[in-house]
């Protein structure tokens, strides 16, 4: 297969990617709905004249209700996708095609990229014309990017999460993690709140790291990178982690 006939191959896996994950109910409740309703619940009960620091709350939180629909439509979408094509044997059956391997590992991350972009702009919509989030051009670009690119951090989460062939369990264990990191992580209420300890443990998350990156942007903080570093080094473990997983499941 030449190199001009693969790609277009992947893209039009990608194109069905995008369609399967559209047309599921579950994803679009977790990764859209629920961001919304979140926000304008929290926002409405607690008041749009509060700040976190010196960051009004209507702003801090739509950059935690946006890192939250990301990691959602990783783990609830992405993960139990992965689970239930290696437990119906379709990568086995991609292998007998003339589909290189690569274009469904790309074609994969493409479709979810494509993904939590729609999730990002569609929370930036919300917020600034229904909250009046005001916010300058390259506040707006600099939160929109870091949650961009923290997001493939989760991807390798759901990668990991994905490796595991019982589909039903994977459906299980992918909402313990979402909803189980999005609260420690902060993204439900602040860690200021949290007590030393807890504080801590939060620190330690990835959603803490991908939501700070986007907090300390609305507040005109330089980069966070140890934030950054921390991000990095969960993609390297959880990759290596799911790979190893993988290799092993197929030499059985």
């Amino acid at each position: 297969m030449s190199q001009s006939t693969s790609m277009k191959a992947t893209l039009a896996q990608c194109k069905a990617e995008l369609l399967r994950t559209v047309r599921n109910r579950r994803f679009v409740i977790f990764s859209f709905i629920m961001p919304v309703v979140f926000y304008f619940i929290f926002t409405n009960t607690v008041g749009d004249n509060v700040q976190v620091g010196n960051v009004d709350w209507k702003a801090y939180y739509l950059m935690s209700m946006t890192v939250y629909g990301v990691v959602g439509a990783s783990l609830t979408s992405y993960a139990q996708r992965l689970s239930r094509e290696r437990s119906q044997g379709w990568l086995s059956l991609l292998k007998i095609t003339p589909l290189p391997s690569w274009s469904y590992v790309l074609s994969k991350v493409l479709s979810q990229a494509v993904i939590n972009l729609a999730i990002i702009i569609v929370m930036f919509v919300v917020g600034g014309v229904f909250k009046d989030v005001n916010l300058s051009a390259s506040t707006w670009i600099a939160c929109g990017l870091f949650i961009f690119i923290g997001g493939f951090s989760f991807m390798g989460l759901g990668t990991l999460i994905g490796s595991i062939k019982n589909a039903d369990f994977v459906q299980v264990l992918s909402m313990i993690c979402y909803m189980g990191l999005s609260i420690l992580g902060g993204l439900w209420f602040p860690t200021d709140t949290m007590s030393s300890t807890m504080k801590t443990i939060a620190h330690l998350t990835p959603t803490y790291r991908l939501g700070q990156g986007a907090w300390d942007a609305v507040a005109g903080v330089s980069i966070n990178w140890t934030g950054v570093g921390i991000l990095v080094a969960y993609v390297v473990v959880f990759l290596a982690i799911s790979s190893y997983i993988m290799k092993k499941q197929e030499a059985v």
